[in-house]
């Protein structure tokens, strides 16, 4: 992503389990790139933050309405060609599908780390309805993508930007 917004649209999707470093990387390659940034979870209807706050995990009928919603406002950016990143778990393959359908220019960037690391950094974050318990769910559900950039997680979040910055520049 270049400093100044794309003249071309953009739809950045990244996707990983909880914990893997999506927020951070987002804000950090919106900051850079003046794309706007859109927090995923911010779209989860209250009954299924008070199923993950409960430690139950989410079923695909949970999760269609908010991957619905979030497939509305990547359309809504795509129709007035604002580049746009986007925090969103992504797990399946058919949750992928539903998110891209019909938008030009997505490209999806799986945040990857194994489960120790990542149980590490969801024990140290206070306050979020997501708590450490539930990610053994998160990869059981998760279908590694066969069409993203798979970006280490163990590195630094300013290398994680440069290598997705350095992939979408590509483009």
């Amino acid at each position: 992503m270049p400093d100044n917004p794309p003249c071309q649209f953009t739809a950045v999707i990244l996707m990983g389990v909880s914990g893997s470093g999506k927020t951070t990387i987002g804000q950090l390659l919106a900051a850079q790139s003046g794309c706007d940034f859109i927090e995923g979870d911010d779209y989860h209807p209250p009954k299924n933050v008070f199923k993950m706050a409960n430690g139950i995990p989410l079923s695909d009928a949970d999760r269609q309405p908010w991957l619905t919603s979030l497939h509305e406002v990547l359309y809504a950016h795509a129709q007035t060609q604002r580049s746009v990143l986007l925090a969103c778990s992504a797990l399946k393959q058919n949750y992928r599908q539903t998110l891209a359908a019909g938008i030009p220019n997505t490209h999806f960037i799986y945040l990857k780390g194994d489960y120790g690391l990542i149980a590490q950094r969801l024990a140290e974050r206070p306050n979020h309805y997501m708590k450490a318990g539930m990610l053994a769910s998160q990869f059981e559900t998760l279908q590694e993508p066969e069409d993203a950039l798979v970006v280490d997680i163990a590195q630094s979040p300013q290398i994680i930007c440069r290598i997705v910055r350095e992939y979408l520049d590509r483009d």
